[in-house]
């Protein structure tokens, strides 16, 4: 027999080999989103804390963070405390940047270590001499804080981490 193909000029068919493995995709985090987020976050967390604030000195009538005397709005304190929301918010941020970039399962480490930060300035206010419903009202807004900050936070690790299995 010859060399020749029986199609001609035309080379005979052979099956094409597919590869199963895929190239992994680069990991990393997507710093641009991430550094967005904390930035929707910290506004987010400030605004929560002004509507804390309200609330409790206006609907519940507690005077918190502010004498009585206040008002509605209380002092210079209210911007303060929504000033050092929106920092604490931009602390965590970078916080989760770096568990991100460094732990494996950084959700997990972040959420833990949010929450037990959120915890340790609700207890904060028990341990000054204040009154019980101040004390209360306190901790309340400070677990809104920080819970906002935690909850916006950790939803959103999953998807600014590039290049990574859900780590939880």
């Amino acid at each position: 027999m010859s060399d020749r193909s029986p199609y001609g000029d035309y080379p005979s068919y052979s099956a094409p080999t597919y590869s199963t493995a895929q190239p992994a995709p680069p990991s990393g985090v997507s710093a641009g989103r991430l550094w967005a987020t904390g930035v929707a976050t910290a506004v987010v967390a400030a605004l929560a804390a002004v509507v804390g604030t309200l609330l409790m000195r206006g609907v519940l009538d507690v005077p918190l963070f502010a004498p009585r005397r206040a008002g509605v709005w209380g002092d210079a304190t209210t911007g303060y405390l929504a000033a050092w929301a929106a920092v604490a918010a931009l602390v965590a941020t970078g916080l989760l940047h770096l568990l991100l970039l460094a732990v494996p399962r950084p959700r997990a480490f972040f959420t833990w270590i949010a929450s037990l930060v959120t915890v340790a300035m609700m207890l904060l206010p028990f341990t000054a001499d204040l009154s019980t419903s101040t004390q209360l009202a306190s901790a309340a807004v400070f677990l809104v804080i920080g819970a906002t900050i935690t909850g916006l936070l950790s939803t959103t690790a999953v998807s600014l981490a590039t290049g990574r299995a859900y780590e939880g």
